[in-house]
């Protein structure tokens, strides 16, 4: 009976305050693989004038961040003046709640950068000017705070700080770079600092850090400028590093990892690297590396034993082999960009604001729907997402809201 009503007391609570509280923590790109396994059921078409509207907003501002969904309540930035916003929506597109948080990117490429990490109740973000907030994910009152600049010793970078911070246990994971540390874990109830990985001389590269936890030594992983690092993530020991460099020290897609084997990509020609976990995971070797698939922005998705993308350089979609580096296919009927997955399809949203449905099959890159995104503004980099059959677009001020169901 005890145990009835505390159920009871937890489902209430859930319920008055919009579903925000999860088991699990609402993070980039779903799970920060693009993978959106629990999404089924999904169109293999769409109609001939694209992805059916259910609505849009348009006041969101400048910004390239993309929206965290928890129960009913969509979480989004942006930014206004110099001055950054969180905006709360609920899924009809009506705007439930704004709160401002502080200075924002407006050297270059104006607006937020990193999403918001949603986790029990709280909201993490970290702005393009290295201020880590945590708030409340119910009233947005401020929790706590925390500057990587000016607390670790870092410095901005040529874009600005671009990072979705990532939660462990009970710790928010960020990478202030520079001479101090690499990365660093903060206790996610207070901010203070729980440990500092020692630096390998690099600043911060855009890239947001995942958690590898089968392994023998569970440990963060995360691109610096001009290294691929993992550090044991309950001391903060710098386990291993490895050089990854390009033209200028961007490294923003998020690294993936699937048994033992870690995917990363760069932009400007640098292209992809196979690492293999090695000594109990303290160590890595080179699998493969291939100069062609050179993504800067846009991520990668693995599909069983294939990957999907598009590059930078190399202006093509394509297809490769996981376990080998084998090209499968190269593709250019479609302008590069974003890539995500979900039922059996890829979604790919190019910088020039098309939207493209593509089944995934290794053997072709077939496009069997397409129509293009015209409302927002400035660059089409924002990653979708997709939520209960939607799939949800920001471009610039405007966040859209197509049913793919």
């Amino acid at each position: 009976m005890l145990a009835q009503m505390r159920l009871s007391i937890f489902i209430m609570a859930a319920t008055l305050f919009g579903g925000v509280a999860t088991a699990q923590s609402v993070e980039w790109r779903g799970n920060r693989t693009g993978v959106y396994n629990n999404e089924k059921g999904l169109l293999k078409k769409w109609e001939q004038g694209g992805a059916k509207l259910l609505w849009h907003f348009d006041g969101l501002d400048e910004g390239h961040s993309s929206v965290a969904i928890a129960g009913d309540k969509i979480y989004v930035t942006g930014m206004s003046g110099d001055e950054g916003f969180i905006y709360v929506l609920d899924k009809t597109g009506k705007l439930l709640h704004k709160k401002g948080y502080g200075k924002e990117w407006a050297a270059s490429y104006n607006g937020t950068r990193g999403t918001v990490t949603i986790d029990n109740g709280r909201l993490h973000v970290v702005s393009g000017m290295g201020e880590v907030y945590c708030f409340d994910a119910n009233t947005l009152e401020g929790i706590w705070q925390k500057n990587l600049v000016k607390d670790f010793a870092a410095e901005n970078i040529t874009w600005g700080i671009c990072e979705s911070p990532l939660v462990v246990k009970d710790m928010v994971i960020v990478t202030p770079g520079g001479k101090d540390c690499s990365v660093v874990a903060l206790n996610k109830f207070s901010g203070a600092t729980v440990w500092k990985a020692a630096s390998v001389g690099d600043l911060s590269a855009y890239c947001s850090p995942i958690y590898v936890e089968d392994v023998q030594v569970p440990q963060i992983i995360t691109m610096m400028g001009k290294h691929i690092v993992g550090v044991d993530v309950k001391t903060g020991e710098l386990l291993w590093n490895y050089e990854w460099i390009n033209k200028y020290d961007v490294h923003a897609n998020t690294p993936i990892y699937d048994k033992g084997m870690l995917l990363c990509t760069s932009g400007y020609g640098k292209g992809s690297v196979m690492l293999r976990l090695t000594s109990g995971a303290r160590g890595v070797e080179k699998v493969w590396e291939l100069a062609d698939i050179d993504n800067r922005i846009g991520a990668m998705v693995k599909v069983g034993d294939y990957v999907y993308g598009s590059g930078d350089m190399n202006k093509f979609w394509f297809c490769v082999d996981w376990k080998t580096g084998t090209i499968k296919y190269k593709e250019k009927a479609l302008p590069i960009g974003v890539t995500i997955a979900a039922d059996g399809m890829l979604y790919c949203y190019s910088d020039r604001g098309d939207m493209a449905l593509v089944p995934i099959n290794p053997e072709k890159f077939e496009i069997v729907s397409r129509f293009p995104i015209e409302m927002g503004t400035a660059q089409h980099w924002a990653h979708p997402v997709i939520n209960d059959g939607v799939m949800y677009v920001r471009h610039g001020n405007t966040l859209m809201a197509y049913a793919v169901k």
